[in-house]
């Protein structure tokens, strides 16, 4: 009986002291698995008035775990990208002068309004998470509480031509690339796993330029992982991270504070 009283301290120690953040550290590559429901709530997607760095916002916000989402612009500091925090949409590129203004941008529109993002939805009080296009719609009884929008979607399927990442001519040659996606750089993705139970996981990677991907190598890193859906936020230079004492940048320009962004996932303390 005493012995069955141990381990029973033991294992309900263990429950509550087990982190819903795991991260692990590979090849270049950071891994990070947030489990659970409750941490689904410590979840924001927010925007900055002004580019600021991942550190910056990771501190104002003082929050857990912080990395990089949407595309911006940098001339006009503009955003690129929807975010919704809170259920409001707080950024929407449809306002952003410079994609109106640019003829190819303004031919594809509807393919950069709808690329894939990242949703965390009340299903009737139960949370869960999402990815999906932007303009496909949630299931009956769900809201979007907050998502950030990037892409491409990596899982189920690599959606490049459909999101404007490449376009090719008639004979199937690339002519353009956006986002670097072909060639090898730094790389910040989420992705989700569905787990036996009905639970899930949400699955972030950070690719440092100590080992460094094209979009192609990011899709397998996922698939390798088991997860059901994944997608890229923005990349190359603007890949961020904070969390407890790590501090990863991949700007060239000023490797001690980073690229200042318009867009950040963070985990809020409880």
């Amino acid at each position: 009986m005493k012995k069955f009283l141990v381990l029973l301290s033991v294992i309900l120690m263990q429950a509550v002291w087990a982190s819903p953040i795991n991260m692990t550290f590979d090849d270049g590559v950071y891994h990070f698995i947030l489990s659970g429901d409750k941490i689904k709530k410590q979840i924001q997607f927010v925007s900055s008035p002004t580019l600021i760095t991942n550190k910056e916002a990771h501190y104002k916000s003082k929050s857990l775990l912080t990395i990089n989402t949407g595309f911006f612009d940098p001339e006009n500091q503009k955003t690129v990208s929807y975010i919704i925090n809170d259920t409001q949409t707080v950024e929407d590129p449809i306002f952003n002068e410079n994609i109106l203004g640019n003829p190819i941008l303004r031919q594809n529109l509807n393919k950069l309004l709808n690329r894939t993002e990242f949703r965390v939805l009340d299903c009737d009080g139960k949370l869960k998470y999402e990815i999906a296009q932007h303009n496909s719609k949630t299931d009956f009884l769900c809201s979007i509480q907050t998502s950030a929008q990037g892409g491409p979607q990596l899982l189920p399927n690599l959606r490049l031509e459909e999101e404007f990442f490449i376009v090719k001519d008639k004979e199937g040659n690339i002519i353009r690339e956006s986002a670097s996606v072909l060639h090898k750089t730094a790389r910040t993705l989420i992705g989700i796993k569905n787990l036996p139970n009905g639970e899930q996981e949400a699955h972030i990677f950070i690719v440092t330029n100590a080992h460094p991907m094209d979009i192609y190598e990011a899709r397998e890193l996922c698939a390798k992982n088991g997860l059901d859906s994944a997608m890229a936020f923005d990349g190359g230079s603007s890949t961020s991270l904070n969390y407890k004492n790590i501090s990863v940048v991949s700007t060239e320009e000023n490797q001690s504070t980073g690229r200042g962004l318009k867009s950040f996932m963070i985990i809020k303390k409880k």
